[in-house]
């Protein structure tokens, strides 16, 4: 009898330590849950770049720095009083760039080049009163008599220059894949704010290749995407049967979308006026190859394309029709980051588990 406890120590104590273990490691996940609760509340934020917010002021007024009240968009008169010109730090086709100082703050001036495109600049600086948001570089001040915009500036320069930048040492902390994703977020973000815009859904069609996409974005200090360029945004009224061409010469390549494309053959000379237009699907085409770019070759990545393949095989879709809209792929990519994050937070738990 007296053999009778110690069989029943034996027999418990192999029970007991597992219960022990397991309810150690269940309290464990629910920390590292509640942790990764709070870590992507965190960033929730930043993921779509949110249109509304607080610290942006009503129509027609902005803050700079660390200035907190409104001001009035610089008149004419104060643009030429108050602004005073650095040097010239880029020229296109439509405008010339300014890196210029006002109230010793640095501010980028832009000025109309060629006359005959000043539809062109007029429309850009329309847009860009319109959609002031947070995916839209911030406009101080204009005259259009001049033709002149002046806009915040941001030392980063473009998207054209990620990866260089992305490998000075004072930011090479940022070269994740994490990092990477995120910006690809905003990247979509813009495009579904653009899709859904105050004014309708606008196409941006000054895309037709990499290079230029990459031009019309601007990358923060704080590594983030603001859309910079906005003078090629056709509107898309599909009830009123109006959809868009982007410009008026024949596009080709891989990157524009399909219905982009002259349709009758290499037989049949281009005329504008026999190409069909299109809507702002051409912008879901073309969203894989920028998401690559972001991406880009570091540790991780090809984890994350492997996680977005279906998505962007849905993007590439030959009928425009069947493409996802910009929502769909924003939604997609939050997802996919959510659980990357996860899974890096809490590897090997559902093997324990």
């Amino acid at each position: 009898m007296e053999k009778k406890p110690h069989f029943v120590r034996r027999e418990l104590l192999p029970r007991e330590v597992p219960s022990i273990s397991l309810a150690l490691l269940l309290a464990a996940v629910l920390l590292l849950n509640a942790l990764l609760y709070l870590y992507l509340s965190k960033f929730s934020s930043s993921l779509g770049r949110v249109e509304t917010d607080s610290g942006l002021c009503p129509f027609g007024h902005f803050k700079f720095g660390a200035v907190k009240n409104c001001s009035p968009w610089l008149s004419c008169e104060a643009l030429n009083r108050e602004v005073r010109k650095l040097k010239c730090v880029g020229e296109g086709a439509v405008k010339k760039v300014f890196l210029s100082e006002w109230k010793e703050k640095k501010v980028v001036l832009s000025q109309l080049t060629n006359s005959e495109l000043k539809e062109d600049f007029l429309h850009g600086l329309k847009m860009l009163k319109a959609l002031q948001s947070k995916h839209v570089v911030r406009l101080l001040g204009y005259c259009e008599q001049q033709f002149t915009i002046l806009t915040e500036y941001h030392p980063l320069g473009s998207l054209r220059s990620l990866n260089e930048t992305l490998h000075i040492p004072k930011y090479k902390g940022m070269n994740t894949w994490h990092r990477r994703l995120m910006l690809a977020i905003d990247y979509v973000s813009i495009i579904r704010y653009l899709h859904s815009s105050p004014l309708g859904t606008l196409v941006m069609c000054d895309s037709n290749d990499l290079d230029k996409v990459l031009s019309q974005y601007l990358l923060t200090s704080d590594f983030h995407v603001l859309v910079n360029d906005l003078d090629a945004l056709p509107l898309v009224n599909r009830s009123a049967g109006r959809l868009v061409k982007c410009g008026h010469r024949e596009l080709q390549g891989e990157f524009v979308a399909p219905e982009q494309r002259w349709p009758y053959g290499e037989d049949v000379p281009f005329e504008d006026d026999l190409m069909p237009p299109y809507d702002e699907k051409t912008d879901i085409w073309k969203i894989p190859d920028v998401s690559n770019f972001f991406l880009g070759h570091v540790e991780g990545s090809d984890i994350v394309r492997l996680h977005l393949f279906d998505i962007h095989a849905a993007c590439k879709k030959k009928d425009p029709a069947e493409r996802p809209s910009a929502q769909e792929v924003l939604d997609t990519y939050r997802k996919v980051l959510t659980l990357l994050i996860r899974e890096a937070a809490m590897p090997g738990t559902r093997e324990m588990l």
